[in-house]
């Protein structure tokens, strides 16, 4: 089966959001390398800040069938380059996390990633308060199936 592969910057909430996803409760622990879940590839934030690993990134996204690029509502910067999702050979989506933080700011985190993800959809989450995970899951396993 085909997975989806998540990628985002350092700290993102790339593997809380798996958890979330996956339904499991422990805290999360920093990716050092691609972790396989039965329906997810969680991918170190390194991947997506050095362009040395765009390289693996793509090599990767052929075992995939859909990529989810992450965008942390706290940060004032987007960790993608400008149309980064076009450099994949299959449909790309966006989420962004940490909506219910203090210092969130999801409005600048859509228009940030909108500039690396030019088409599809970006939806709202938080793996902390639980909200969009379950949209998002039943639109990441919809991707799958296609």
């Amino acid at each position: 089966m085909r997975k989806v592969m998540i990628i985002g910057a350092v700290g993102a909430g790339k593997s809380t959001l798996v958890k979330a996803l996956m339904g499991e409760q422990e805290a999360a622990v920093k990716t050092q390398s691609l972790v396989f879940h039965d329906w997810l590839i969680d991918t170190p934030g390194e991947y997506s800040e050095n362009p040395l690993y765009y390289r693996s990134l793509m090599a990767t996204s052929h075992q995939a069938a859909a990529i989810l690029l992450i965008q942390d509502a706290t940060r004032d910067r987007n960790y993608f380059p400008p149309g980064f999702s076009g450099g994949f050979p299959i449909p790309a989506i966006g989420a962004v996390t940490k909506i219910d933080h203090p210092k969130a700011d999801p409005d600048r985190a859509v228009s940030l990633l909108r500039s690396s993800l030019p088409q599809g959809e970006i939806l709202l989450t938080s793996a902390a308060g639980g909200e969009g995970i379950a949209e998002l899951k039943e639109l990441l396993l919809g991707m799958m199936n296609r």
